[in-house]
């Protein structure tokens, strides 16, 4: 199918690896988007299941590229960004394929970026699936702590908090809009991350490119996080963060911060070793101790390496 020029709209990037069925609600949401659906590209990520033949057959009208290796999330998504300004668009919203967007949710984030022209970067408030609603991320910011950053409000129930909108350190990968100028100014995401802290690293680049990283209360998605390496405290989660902290650290890192990874993550690792372990958890907390010990040594995320980590059955690696 051939790819229309979009002249100054937005262009949505979805990234599938072996997750159809999420990939097929997560534009299902984007094409109910009011007052008009945003130009989509699905970019997977060398699937091994049937996901291109079923994205294909039930999406006809949605442009597919397909990678020919698995790419990682920086990867995946800079393929899809390349194509995106390719067709002449202002605009480029990213997403996970396991992100569901209210139908006013990118009008909100593209009216964010139309009110002021320093806000380079817009995410919504993203709620986690079920009953009562709970935040998964209302923006992000570092912390100089444990895992050199957090997402605001993770795990609270929804009830009130984060009603205004604000500036944020960065707004995490699961959703976010970004101004065409940012990508000229900054650049697209960093692939040698892999997955995980490359959307960190990108707001620590946007803000020095002088545009300004903004969290955006009216915008609302929903995230269903268990459906990537299962959310929370995992194995692969946990390598693949500590590998990139240290390896975000060398890039953007302060005194204060490497005192802080120092302190929160290397010597109260025993400690964090022993808690774990009491709640089922110990491989974790083992895989967060590798994952310190490779970034250490410089060695990157790679497939091969978060493979020793993964669940059976967990989607993205």
């Amino acid at each position: 199918m051939s790819a229309p020029r979009v002249s100054g709209g937005t262009v949505a990037i979805v990234l599938n690896w072996n997750g159809a069925e999420h990939t097929l609600r997560c534009v299902a949401a984007l094409e109910r988007s009011r007052p008009r659906a945003p130009a989509i590209v699905v970019v997977d990520n060398a699937s091994h299941d049937d996901s291109v033949m079923r994205l294909r057959a039930a999406l006809p009208n949605v442009q597919i590229h397909v990678a020919r290796t698995n790419l990682g999330y920086g990867g995946g998504i800079n393929l899809g960004i390349a194509h995106a300004l390719e067709r002449g668009a202002d605009r480029v919203l990213i997403l996970n394929n396991d992100v569901e967007l209210d139908p006013d949710c990118l009008a909100e984030l593209e009216a964010a970026l139309d009110r002021d022209e320093h806000v380079g970067v817009a995410g919504p408030m993203v709620l986690l699936p079920g009953a009562p609603q709970r935040i998964w991320a209302a923006g992000g910011e570092l912390t100089h702590r444990q895992n050199v950053s957090r997402l605001r409000g993770h795990g609270r129930v929804w009830n009130g908090c984060f009603r205004e909108d604000s500036a944020v350190d960065y707004v995490p990968g699961a959703a976010l809009l970004v101004r065409r100028a940012v990508f000229e100014r900054a650049g697209v995401f960093d692939e040698s991350f892999f997955c995980y802290m490359e959307d960190v690293e990108f707001g620590q680049r946007a803000a020095r490119a002088g545009f300004e990283n903004r969290y955006v209360a009216s915008a609302v998605a929903v995230h269903d996080a268990s459906a990537s390496t299962g959310g929370g405290y995992t194995a692969a989660r946990k390598y693949m963060n500590a590998v990139n902290s240290v390896h975000f650290l060398r890039r953007h890192g302060s005194w204060r911060g490497w005192f802080g990874w120092f302190v929160f993550d290397v010597l109260a690792w025993p400690l964090a070793f022993a808690v774990a372990v009491a709640r089922g958890r110990g491989n974790a907390a083992w895989a967060k101790l590798v994952g310190l010990k490779d970034g250490w040594l410089g060695r990157a995320v790679t497939p091969k390496r978060v493979s020793r980590f993964m669940k059976p059955g967990a989607r993205r690696a």
